[in-house]
């Protein structure tokens, strides 16, 4: 990039943050409007949930389902079908103990000093 577009550019991006600067924050809600604001963002948030847990069961079938064609593969090919491997869940971790304070350091020991 030559130098006179990059001074254009800066230029730019300082004008654009000012702008920015300058707009006035938005009006409080009134409290009719914010509990009608509360409900909308409750209902949302259930409707994220539910479909959170279709997902999950739209995803659960479909690994069911490639399972079970794999297996049928394998098993049309003459092959063994391999057991599944448990998968362990994560131990959760243990909670953090408070270390102890180390002694406090004592002063180095002075040298003797160098031979000439």
């Amino acid at each position: 990039m030559k130098m006179p577009q990059l001074m254009m550019f800066a230029a730019a991006t300082i004008f654009a943050a000012s702008a920015m600067a300058k707009i006035p924050p938005p009006p409080p809600l009134e409290p009719a409007a914010a509990a009608a604001k509360a409900e909308k963002d409750k209902a949302a948030a259930e409707k994220a949930k539910a479909d959170a847990e279709k997902t999950k069961a739209q995803q659960a079938a479909s690994e069911d389902k490639a399972v079970k064609n794999f297996q049928a593969n394998m098993k049309k090919a003459g092959k063994p079908i391999p057991k599944p491997t448990p998968i362990v869940a994560a131990a959760p971790p243990a909670p953090a103990v408070p270390a102890k304070a180390a002694p406090a350091a004592a002063p180095p020991a002075k040298a003797a000093p160098a031979k000439k």
